[in-house]
Parts: structure tokens; sequence; C-alpha cells
């Protein structure tokens, strides 16, 4: 038997009704958890819905042996974000997982980019994670109890075309951080995944994701979704001990990306210092060898302004 389990627990998966969602709520199935399966059934840029996909995943689950529930609401209102939490409540009576995977994608660049493709990714990657969150928090709080995933991308390191993609999935790094800093003490660990598989994601019309298909050609097998799972399976888990962390998965491969901050330049006079100093030290300021990962706000500025500790004593 699977060591891992997650017996009599309630887990919601968003996006769940197709690829790499659809892998997470199977696997979480599967392992013992009752699963919300949620998908508003959208085209890839959003548009539309469809209540197939995510009953289709829900009696895939139940036909297994495990126990699921479809959910069609639009997480990118507050009023679909909170449904399948409350879908949760009602049919389980708590809820100890959520798994932030929907998602949408509209390829577009400056100077073509428009605010309303920007808001429209950021309503479904940002704000319907922040939705779903919000909702669940509260019952996690009281239980002391909780373990959120949320889904970036590689995308956020930039294609000429995927400005509003890379921003949102950016966003999401922050947002994990801050909820950490929000727990304090309490056992709810928030933290990211950012999956490397094909799926309808990866589709549209993109001249760096053409590429990235074109690479792929031969690796169908080596980029299913099904490889990113156990990753989510771990940071889902009541054994996850990290917060505040992303996490890269799939293609056979499992991977911790940081933000970190080199140790940089000082100049023997702060008050005195001039353009010209930061040129001709770049190559310190740019050292990575001595780097620290900030934990926090504070820690960051804790470690950047350690030169002037004591100061005021002085």
């Amino acid at each position: 038997m699977e060591k891992y389990r997650f017996d009599d627990r309630v887990a919601i998966v968003t996006g769940a009704g197709r690829g790499i969602g659809r892998a997470y709520a199977k696997l979480l199935g599967q392992l013992g958890a009752k699963v919300v399966v949620n998908d508003l059934g959208g085209a890839m840029d959003g548009s539309g819905a469809d209540s197939r996909p995510a009953q289709l995943v829900a009696t895939e689950i139940n036909e297994a042996g495990g126990t699921a529930i479809a959910d069609t609401s639009d997480i990118s209102t507050v009023a679909g974000g909170s449904a399948p939490v409350e879908a949760a409540l009602e049919h389980f009576g708590r809820i100890d997982v959520v798994v932030n995977n929907a998602g949408n994608v509209r390829f577009a660049g400056l100077p073509e980019i428009d605010v309303d493709i920007m808001e429209s990714l950021l309503s479904v990657h940002v704000k319907g994670a922040f939705n779903t969150i919000r909702a669940a928090w509260p019952h996690m709080l009281e239980q002391n109890y909780g373990r959120i995933v949320i889904t970036s991308s590689i995308g956020m390191f930039g294609l000429p075309d995927n400005l509003a993609y890379a921003t949102a999935k950016s966003a999401v790094l922050g947002m994990a951080r801050s909820m950490t800093q929000s727990a304090g003490d309490k056992d709810i660990k928030i933290n990211v995944i950012l999956p490397n598989a094909m799926t309808r994601m990866a589709g549209g019309e993109s001249e760096g994701m053409d590429t990235l298909r074109e690479e792929g050609r031969n690796t169908t097998d080596i980029m299913d979704p099904e490889l990113v799972a156990p990753m989510v399976g771990y940071l889902a888990n009541e054994v996850c001990d990290v917060s505040g962390e992303a996490y890269l998965a799939g293609g056979g491969r499992f991977a911790h990306l940081f933000v970190g901050v080199t140790d940089g330049y000082l100049p023997p006079d702060p008050y005195s210092a001039t353009v010209e100093d930061v040129v001709a030290n770049l190559d310190r300021i740019k050292d990575r060898s001595g780097f620290y990962v900030p934990t926090s706000l504070l820690d960051c500025v804790g470690h950047y302004m350690a030169h002037r500790a004591g100061e005021n004593n002085e």
C-alpha cells in the first residue's frame, strides 16, 4: 500500500477536467482523498463553459474506487471561488487541501497586448487562486491544518508573446510567500508547483511554444502530466514540512526553484556613492558566490542591511 495517503482528507483541485489537473485529482483520489473536481470547462483562452470534463474526471475517480464530486464554478469570481469550498464542506464536512491548477492562456506581447488580455489571465491565475484559498482559509485555521498548492510555470521566465501569462505566473510566487507569513505557526503549508508537461495549455499560436512543441515531438511519454503529479502528492500531504517554496516537476525530473540575493558591493562611504561606483563594481554586485535565499521581507531586509547593525549603539 502507498505510504503517503490522504485517507480522511478532502481536496479541491481546480482546472481538474483535463491535463495536469486531471492527473492531480486522480492521484489524490487513488490515495484516498475525497476530491472536489473543479473545472469550468472553458476553452484554452478561458471563454465558454462545459460541465462534461469535470464530471468525467469525477466519474473516473469514483469508478476506480475513490470518492469525488464535480464542480463547474468559475473561480475567477468571488462566488465561484467559494463554491468548491462550500461543496467540500457540504458533501464531506471539511477541507484539507486546495490545489489551484485552473488557468487560461492568450498569447500576445508588446506592443500588441492590451489590458483586456492582461486582466483575463490575472483573473484566472491570480484572482482564481486567491478566491479559493481565501474561502478555505478560515476552515484551515480552525482545524489548524491545510495544504495549498498554487500553480506557476516556467513561462514566468518569458517568451516574446506571453507577457500576461508570465506576469500572472510570477505573481503567485509572491502570493505563496505572503500567505506563508499569514499562516504563522499554524500547520498550513502553501507552496508553488511549476509543471512541465505537454497539455492543451501548450497549444495556441506562439512562436516560442512552437519551438518547444517541435523539440518535444519525440518525447510525448516523458512529458505526460502524470509525471508531474508525485510532487503535488508530496506538497499536498501532511508530511510536507516546507512552505513558501517553489518546485519544478515533470519530464522525469524534480527540482527546487528559489530567488537568491547576492552579497553585493558596499562602498566605503555609502553617502557619497556615484553612478561610476556602481558601474565599476558591477562584477561584485552580480557575484553569486555568496548569495542568500530570503525567507521573508524582514529576512531580506535583515541580510541586506546587516552592515548597519549596531550603528545606533556607536
